[in-house]
């Protein structure tokens, strides 16, 4: 007689196999593989411990619980994930929007002064800043830009998702030759990570997410000088360049704003106390 694996019984066998393989929440990851291929919210798990697993279910299952394992990142399984409180498509031609790039949503809105403005978001991925700030800049023209085609599809699909794509452009372009056009805000989360830092990855993104979208020449400070090298003529009179910056870049990236002739050159700390965005006025 084939063995009954229920809910429960399956929730605590992924939980211990996702921790043996160094997981870092390995009964929230459980619990939302699980949640996914049953169609339930973690609540109805809950609700739903002693009901037993079909066939059907478990081979679904199954296949997600090996991937994880072999730390994919779970919103490329799933296929979504949350950021700005909004829905977004993620595949693995996309960077996995984080929380703290937040913070630069957060201080584009800050800066964000003209009622009927243009912004420019450099390096867009699965859209996640750009679409953000669309939803909360309605009378805004929001121009998307990444080198990646793929990024840009997925991107594309997610602003029909939020329902912004009317007010937005996708091109694709490298971040070397911005569009000739002025804008009143430029963003990015640009590829930062320097070369000698890729080992120290979690393997989560060292093994699975794109790379052209993480690593920088020049000890990860390449985009930022290309991006500064430009502002003042992709920018209006009083508009602002804002960028998020990685770790230890907060002193070089204001330099490089400084010497391409910006002003008010700022930095943002994230909730966590870290230099997270640093901005600067075309004046």
């Amino acid at each position: 007689m084939a063995e009954t694996w229920t809910l429960l019984r399956l929730l605590r066998w992924t939980t211990d196999y996702f921790g043996e393989k160094g997981i870092d929440n390995p009964r929230l990851d459980a619990e939302l593989v699980l949640a996914h291929v049953l169609k339930l919210d973690r609540v109805g798990l809950y609700l739903n411990f002693e009901r037993p697993l079909n066939a059907d279910e478990l081979d679904a299952i199954r296949p997600l619980v090996k991937r994880r394992g072999q730390r994919e990142p779970l919103q490329y399984l799933t296929g979504q994930t949350e950021f700005w409180s909004l829905p977004f498509e993620v595949t693995p031609a996309v960077l996995i929007p984080r929380g703290d790039t937040e913070i630069l949503v957060e201080e584009a809105l800050n800066h964000a002064d003209a009622a009927n403005g243009s912004l420019l978001d450099v390096g867009t991925g699965s859209g996640a800043i750009a679409i953000s700030l669309a939803t909360e800049l309605a009378d805004w023209q929001v121009t998307a830009l990444d080198i990646s085609s793929d990024a840009l599809e997925v991107a594309a699909r997610n602003a029909e998702k939020n329902g912004v794509a009317r007010q937005m452009q996708f091109l694709q372009a490298d971040l070397a030759e911005l569009p000739q056009q002025q804008y009143d805000l430029i963003v990015s989360n640009p590829p930062y990570i320097a070369r000698d830092e890729w080992d120290e990855l979690m393997p989560e993104v060292r093994c699975f997410e794109p790379q052209q979208a993480l690593l920088a020449a020049g000890n990860g400070l390449d985009c930022y000088r290309k991006l500064a090298a430009q502002a003042r003529s992709r920018l209006q009179p009083g508009g602002w360049l804002l960028v998020e910056i990685g770790f230890r870049q907060a002193e070089n990236v204001s330099q490089l704003f400084r010497d391409a002739g910006l002003q008010d050159v700022f930095v943002r700390d994230d909730y966590a106390g870290q230099p997270r965005v640093v901005g600067g006025c075309n004046k």
